[in-house]
């Protein structure tokens, strides 16, 4: 890929003493182009300098050596208008030469737009661009399957979708560098740095709810686009678009590179062709590490809230309170109260042999008695006692390795009679036991979660992958499906179901077998 080259005079309007009329300027004829004004005399410059907000005075000199200097970086053109009638040769000098912005002039005033947008934008993540990616795949996938949905319908969804991915990929990066100068800045003012890592940290946990579940609809609307074809999705969007002819070339031939540029950028966000890790994943990945970091920076601010004093502020305010401190008396209280050190709690304890202590001895003349370290820290003497027996876990073993036999088996009789061996009607189940109902209610709501594909099947499969389900609407004329178990009746649509497990046998189950007696 050709490194991309800035023109060297391109933003020299941006320095200088002047640079603020230079951009007042390149407004002025930005905005004289938004009313479809595309050359400007010099009496229609100043006209639009006002209009713009540039309100300092500015002779003819200045304002003529300015949009010189604009034209020797060639950010302006100029020309002559040999179609006015000149009555004076001060009217023909102000109105005869016209001023126009060139390409690099408009593509100069786009940059410092963007540049400026840029600055006072921080960026978002918004659930509702992913809902909007959603809709317009759902929508494309709707109009490729219908030969008489107009082209332009199809150019202007093409052009939503796009513009919606465009705004996600912008906003996601701005938000993820303040996120990344948020966990960095370490600030005085800590009030208002908990407030907006508390609420970030809110943001964050509300834009991560069921991420993964949007991603994965876009992935399988993705792939709906894909099996229609991209290339006769891009063929009919070349169609409706209606491009002009240009002295340059195809403009076809630009236009789609640039859709199949920006479809495999969608690609790479929600389903990458290589097989690696889609960047709305990493996007999670990213989202949940910064709530941990916020998380444990809000626990630091938490923290030394509480602690409003250390321990060398504790040992300064003793020191200040033994400074003025009356008496003796107040100076031995004082330091009974702080350190603990008045009270004998160890004056009730007696030598381990009592006979060899004296009566008549000194007590200096004793022999000590051992104090236990206990004592001081929480005010009881140790006791020794025989070691407790170890606990036999061997019936808790038996009773969790029987409880989880008896699971499995639970389990696998459950999957033995959701097993269909084949196509059927929903309420042909007829009767099941409760547990046995919850398995087939959790596999239908994964089914009903899941896009159809072009023929109207839902397919899922368990967290596992071992047990899958199809799911077919029912037809139109059919009746509820009635199922019962012994806690209760449950009424819903009577769907064509297919359920295989691992180990299902391909032959019918008796209540087909009795249908099928009672259908013959």
């Amino acid at each position: 890929m050709e490194a991309m080259r800035v023109p060297p005079e391109m933003f020299r309007f941006t320095t200088g003493e002047r640079a603020e009329l230079y951009v007042a300027i390149l407004h002025a004829f930005g905005e004289a182009n938004e009313r479809l004004e595309t050359a400007l005399g010099l009496d229609d410059v100043r006209a639009r300098l006002r209009s713009v907000g540039w309100l300092d005075p500015l002779d003819d000199k200045d304002l003529t050596e300015a949009l010189g200097s604009l034209r020797d970086w060639r950010l302006l053109d100029v020309t002559q208008n040999h179609a006015e009638n000149y009555r004076t040769a001060d009217e023909y000098e102000r109105r005869n030469l016209q001023y126009s912005l060139t390409k690099r002039g408009e593509a100069a005033l786009a940059g410092v737009v963007h540049a400026m947008g840029v600055l006072a934008s921080t960026g978002a993540l918004q659930t509702a661009v992913l809902d909007a990616i959603a809709d317009r795949l759902g929508e494309l996938v709707a109009q490729l399957g219908d030969p008489g949905v107009p082209d332009r319908r199809v150019f202007g969804t093409l052009v939503e979708l796009e513009g919606h991915l465009e705004a996600l990929r912008g906003n996601t990066k701005q938000f993820n560098g303040e996120l990344q100068r948020l966990l960095r800045a370490e600030g005085a003012d800590q009030e208002t740095f908990h407030e907006v890592k508390s609420a970030t940290v809110a943001y964050l946990q509300e834009f991560t709810t069921n991420l993964e579940q949007r991603a994965h609809a876009i992935a399988n609307r993705v792939e709906l686009v894909e099996d229609r074809g991209v290339a006769l999705l891009h063929h009919r969007a070349l169609v409706g678009a209606e491009l002009p002819p240009t002295s340059g070339g195809d403009p076809a031939v630009a236009w789609l590179e640039l859709r199949r540029a920006r479809w495999e950028g969608l690609r790479a966000w929600f389903l990458p062709t290589d097989g690696g890790t889609p960047r709305v994943q990493q996007l999670f990945v990213v989202a949940r590490r910064a709530i941990i970091a916020l998380l444990q920076v809000l626990d630091r601010i938490t923290e030394s809230r509480r602690r409003s004093t250390s321990a060398a502020g504790d040992f300064r305010e003793l020191a200040r309170w033994f400074a003025v401190a009356p008496t003796e008396e107040d100076l031995h209280l004082l330091w009974s109260t702080a350190f603990g050190l008045g009270s004998a709690r160890h004056a009730h304890l007696a030598h381990p042999d009592p006979e060899l202590v004296v009566s008549s001895a000194r007590w200096v003349d004793a022999p000590p008695v051992e104090v236990s370290a206990l004592l001081r820290s929480a005010g009881r003497t140790e006791r020794f006692s025989r070691t407790g027996r170890v606990r036999d876990v061997a019936a808790v073993k038996a009773a969790r390795a029987e409880s989880a036999r008896a699971e499995r088996a639970a389990l696998k009789a459950a999957w033995d009679r959701l097993d269909t061996g084949g196509g059927m009607r929903l309420s042909q189940f007829g009767r099941l036991d409760h547990e046995v109902l919850e398995r087939l209610l959790d596999l239908l709501g994964r089914a009903l979660a899941v896009v159809p594909d072009r023929h109207g099947v839902h397919r899922a499969t368990t967290g596992d992958g071992r047990v899958e389900v199809l799911l077919r609407p029912p037809e139109a004329h059919r009746e509820q499906a009635v199922l019962r178990t012994p806690r209760g009746v449950f009424t819903g649509p009577d769907y064509d179901i297919e359920i295989r497990t691992p180990g299902g046998r391909a032959a019918r189950r008796p209540w087909r077998a009795a249908e099928g007696a009672a259908t013959g």
